[in-house]
């Protein structure tokens, strides 16, 4: 995705911060917590990973549907990419 490259650092930042949600997730299951914390730290988990997602769809939406000077063909292509991508995440 050659069109991130400029917020790579705060997409890594954010997917750094979702791995030491899961990473207390495991603790907190390995560990036996109670059982509110651990739905808590699963949906704050899945919040996470939908905010990320929805970073990405819109960059990628600027970049190969919006973005000025693109052949239809490019389009359609880009278009064609984020709605798989949405129809798997929406699974």
């Amino acid at each position: 995705m050659a069109h991130l490259t400029q917020d790579t650092d705060a997409l890594l930042k954010r997917v750094r911060r979702i791995g030491g949600q899961v990473q207390a997730l495991e603790r907190a299951l390995e560990g036996e917590a109670e059982c509110s914390k651990t739905l808590h730290l699963a949906a704050a988990i899945r919040g996470a990973v939908h905010g990320l997602m929805d970073e990405l769809i819109e960059a990628h939406a600027r970049e190969h549907v919006a973005r000025p000077g693109l052949s239809d063909e490019q389009r359609q292509q880009g278009l064609d990419d984020v709605l798989e991508a949405i129809r798997r995440y929406a699974k």
